[in-house]
């Protein structure tokens, strides 16, 4: 992170307008956080109806590649199933994606998240948990069977351990889901105490926090409060 630093300091890296640039034509992220989720909700709700946007993606390719203008910064899971850009009807260029197998927060998808708020003006991150994630079922077993698992796999589950001891606690008829929804809060959470670039933009409002269950049969999104 030190030559990281370094690199940005002496400027050496080139980095892309800032979308606060209200002048720009193209900073379709200098909004409110509200507004980016009410964007992702209603894009979801196309989603759910089948009746996606129409989009000519040749359009708008030239202007792509001069900056991007992302409106949300979305954590999700690999699951091959879970698609954000196609869950909330969004072009690319729209939403900055970081996918990790349970939607898990490690420090390259941290540095990810903090390039996407202070470099590229995103005013929303959104941490998207889903239905029936492997990931989560895998911490389940590991916490309540002791199962042993290979590989990289036990630094993966520990991420996802507290999610699975705080839902034990509330006695859930659905432990899976319980995980599923916790594992969603505690990255929520977690991301303000462990980033000091997302809890600075955060206690300034200039972002907002969010947090979504995707229902891979239905294809709806339910935000967390």
């Amino acid at each position: 992170m030190a030559g990281a630093a370094a690199l940005l300091t002496a400027g050496a890296l080139h980095l892309p307008a800032r979308a606060e640039d209200k002048s720009s034509p193209d900073a379709q992220n200098a909004i409110l956080p509200a507004e980016a989720l009410k964007r992702l909700k209603e894009g979801n709700a196309r989603y759910t109806a089948n009746e996606p946007n129409e989009r000519d993606f040749s359009a708008t390719r030239a202007a792509r590649a001069e900056a991007q203008f992302p409106v949300a910064a979305i954590v999700s899971c690999s699951d091959s199933r879970v698609v954000p850009d196609l869950v909330f009807d969004q072009s690319p260029g729209d939403l900055f994606v970081v996918r990790l197998a349970g939607n898990i927060v490690d420090n390259d998808a941290y540095a990810s998240l903090e390039y996407a708020v202070k470099f590229l003006g995103a005013p929303l991150i959104l941490v998207l948990g889903h239905s029936n994630c492997g990931a989560v079922a895998a911490a389940i077993k590991v916490v309540m069977e002791r199962a042993e698992l290979p590989g990289h796999l036990p630094g993966l589950i520990k991420a996802i351990e507290p999610a699975v001891i705080a839902a034990h606690g509330r006695h859930p008829s659905d432990m899976l889901a319980a995980v599923i929804e916790e594992n969603v809060l505690h990255g929520m959470k977690e991301m303000r105490k462990d980033s000091s670039i997302i809890a600075e933009a955060f206690e300034a409002k200039t972002i907002d926090i969010a947090g979504g269950v995707y229902d891979i049969a239905t294809g709806k999104v339910r935000l967390l409060s």
